[in-house]
């Protein structure tokens, strides 16, 4: 393992901005992990995983640790379940792949999500009606202090809408070397009722999908709207979708009659900011090399050498006009470094 110095990031997130690390270095396995942590103690450490979801605004200062540890392999099963686990650095959409060709369901409502399986539970990311949180079992974690591993249960991850431990009271303080998936064998059960799905299967004449019809339908959608990171820099979806209370969205609603929403309880709904950014007049709009995508509002795009301040200044108007025109707050869903 050699640690490089003035290291570019360019490759190394989504978005396609240039940054610098001061120091860098790859690790491909817990014992290469353990040993950079051990004798890099006093330095400024910084985990990157597939840079999927972040926007460099600066350089890194810090020894920047990529996480590239790979495999996967079945750990127990029954009649019913397939406990899978994978390495942090597999591609997610590869691994969501694999489980699909294996007959084995859960994940195939979030095929194409980019980035590495190992940063999943920290968004608790999700799509088309399923979570992380649905399907996760345990994961295994390295305490960047100690060099101890601890293995999180679901609970102990509190995962809620793109939240958990990891962006909270245990933020900075692991590397979640690998994660386990407890999946379904038979009794699969397919979900389309989200977005939309449905349309997409009644397009090809499908009736009854199995979890590759769900998996294509979603790698279609997902295609038409959302831009490959390869060609256009971006992180997917860079804002949350805000809930608000019922009391609070009813008011609103008043003013619009048309605002889209969804019940997720008796007192609460969520808005799609996707919805609520083209109707403030951003969808497709570019400011210089940074901009919104034309076929969906949510995702803010680098048209080639924007600086990941200037996209960062677009989310930031985004935002503020969305405040003045609904009174709602939208909040970034990518991390800001």
């Amino acid at each position: 393992m050699e640690i490089e110095s003035n290291f570019s990031l360019k490759k190394y997130n989504t978005f396609g901005i240039e940054a610098k690390a001061s120091q860098f270095v790859a690790v491909h396995s817990v014992t290469e992990l353990k040993s950079v942590l051990e004798n890099n103690k006093t330095q400024k450490k910084f985990i990157l995983g597939g840079g999927s979801n972040m926007l460099l605004t600066k350089d890194i200062d810090a020894l920047v640790i990529h996480i590239d540890l790979k495999g996967k392999k079945i750990i127990k099963e029954n009649n019913d379940f397939v406990w899978v686990e994978s390495q942090a650095g597999e591609s997610w959409h590869e691994f969501v792949l694999w489980t699909i060709d294996q007959n084995f369901g859960g994940l195939e409502n979030m095929s194409l999500i980019p980035g590495n399986v190992g940063t999943t539970p920290v968004q608790n990311i999700g799509a088309y009606g399923t979570e992380i949180k649905d399907t996760f079992a345990s994961c295994e974690a390295m305490t960047i202090e100690s060099q101890e591993m601890r293995t999180f249960t679901k609970e102990e991850c509190r995962f809620g809408y793109r939240e958990s431990i990891f962006k909270n009271e245990a933020k900075n303080q692991y590397v979640i070397t690998s994660v386990v998936f407890k999946l379904t064998k038979i009794n699969h059960k397919i979900n389309t009722s989200y977005g939309d799905i449905s349309s997409e299967l009644a397009k090809n004449n499908i009736t009854i999908p199995t979890l590759k019809d769900i998996s294509n339908a979603v790698i279609a959608i997902r295609q038409s709207k959302l831009p490959d990171p390869k060609e256009l820099g971006n992180s997917g979806s860079f804002f949350k979708n805000p809930i608000l209370l019922k009391s609070d969205f009813e008011k609103i609603q008043q003013q619009f009659p048309e605002i889209k929403y969804f019940d997720i309880s008796k007192t609460e709904v969520k808005v799609p900011a996707g919805w609520l950014i083209e109707k403030a007049g951003f969808k497709g709009k570019r400011f210089g090399d940074a901009g919104i995508h034309k076929n969906q509002a949510l995702v803010l795009v680098n048209y080639g050498n924007a600086t990941g301040q200037e996209i960062l200044n677009v989310s930031k108007d985004i935002q503020e006009t969305i405040f003045k025109k609904f009174g709602i707050h939208i909040e970034a869903e990518v991390n800001v470094i």
